[in-house]
């Protein structure tokens, strides 16, 4: 068994890290789309404290999705083109490991830092201090299962690698996503119990897991065949 983690999960975890460390454009461009995005709102929006405060939940939710949807395109596109996926496909390792191992990689270095910055965010849209860490486990739930959702987009769309048909795709089935991440952050700031639809959150997670590696492993052999 740990044969099959060290030469599949582990293996491309560490290899897509440290992709992304020496490519660090690719990997700072969605985190700076957040906070450029995020300051701006307060400058088109009347900047009072209640009303942006309001607003933030479902504001700083709909900017980690759009944050997710630039960032999760290239996720196979690159490996398709080196010749890597096909050394992928045809290893004999459970090809389900080195999806996850992928996917882990791609939330490591997009979905984590996005919930780590958050509160710089709640900050700057006047929400309450006691929302921070709903919103933080939120998104750090939440943008996993982006992750999981867009990376079956993105091998769907492999041979075309159309940035469009890919938010077509996926935007769907980000909408229970965004709904239940942005409901844990507004039930903290009115008062309410917020672990219900974080419960959610983590339920969407765990059937993500279970079946999006299974649809990205057909989708990638469709690809390599196509």
């Amino acid at each position: 068994m740990y044969n099959y983690l060290s030469g599949g999960f582990l293996a491309y975890l560490n290899r897509d890290l440290l992709l992304g460390i020496r490519n660090k454009s690719d990997l700072i461009k969605p985190l700076i789309f957040f906070l450029l995005v995020s300051a701006l709102v307060p400058l088109a929006i009347a900047p009072e404290a209640d009303r942006l405060a309001q607003l933030a939940p479902g504001i700083i939710w709909i900017f980690a999705v759009l944050a997710t949807l630039l960032s999760v395109e290239r996720l196979f596109s690159d490996d398709l083109q080196d010749g890597s996926l096909e050394q992928m496909l045809i290893s004999p390792n459970l090809l389900i490991l080195p999806i996850l191992g992928k996917i882990t990689a791609h939330w490591l270095m997009i979905g984590l830092p996005l919930a780590l910055l958050s509160p710089v965010i709640g900050v700057w849209l006047s929400l309450p201090s006691v929302a921070f860490v709903p919103m933080m486990l939120s998104l750090a739930i939440g943008t996993a299962v982006l992750s999981l959702i867009g990376a079956v987009g993105a091998a769907l769309t492999l041979p075309r690698q159309g940035g469009v048909l890919l938010a077509l795709l996926v935007m769907p089935l980000y909408m229970p996503v965004l709904i239940f991440g942005s409901a844990t952050i507004q039930s903290a700031v009115d008062g309410l119990t917020w672990t219900a639809p974080l419960a959610i959150l983590a339920a969407f997670l765990a059937i993500a897991i279970a079946l999006c590696p299974l649809a990205i492993n057909v989708s990638l052999r469709l690809a390599k065949n196509g």
